[in-house]
C-alpha cells in the first residue's frame, strides 16, 4: 500500500506511471492550489482541506473518481456507476480531464 501519490505512481510499469504524471499534472494545472494525498488507496487531489477527485491506475486503463457535474457525453468513458474509464491502448483525452477538474472546482464554488 503506497503512503505517498508519488509511491502509488512508481508502483505501475513506466508506461502506466508517464500517463499517471500526465494526469496528474493537468489536474494540478487546473486546479490552483490543489493538494493531493493517498485516500481509499488512491490518489485523492484535494481543495482546502476536502478531497475534489481521485484518479487510479490499473492494468489496461486510467480511473477518476466520480462521475463530475459536467454538461458533456461521458458515455464512452462511463464504468459503473461513479467512474470514469480511460483506456490505455487509446489517447488519454487531457483536456477533457482539464475540464473535468474545473467542473468540480465550480460546483464547490456554487455550494459556498
Amino acid at each position: 500500500m503506497a503512503d505517498t501519490v508519488d509511491d502509488y505512481i512508481a508502483s505501475f510499469p513506466p508506461e502506466v506511471q508517464e500517463v499517471l504524471e500526465e494526469v496528474r499534472r493537468t489536474i494540478h494545472a487546473a486546479v490552483p492550489g490543489a493538494e493531493e494525498k493517498i485516500s481509499y488507496q488512491i490518489p485523492t487531489i484535494t481543495l482546502d482541506g476536502t478531497a475534489l477527485l481521485h484518479f487510479s491506475g490499473w492494468k489496461s486503463h486510467i480511473a477518476l473518481y466520480p462521475i463530475p457535474p459536467i454538461d458533456e457525453d461521458l458515455t464512452p468513458y462511463i464504468s459503473g456507476k461513479g467512474t470514469l474509464r480511460f483506456p490505455l491502448d487509446k489517447p488519454i483525452p487531457y483536456d477533457l480531464v482539464t475540464r473535468i477538474a474545473k467542473a468540480f472546482v465550480a460546483a464547490r464554488n456554487s455550494q459556498e
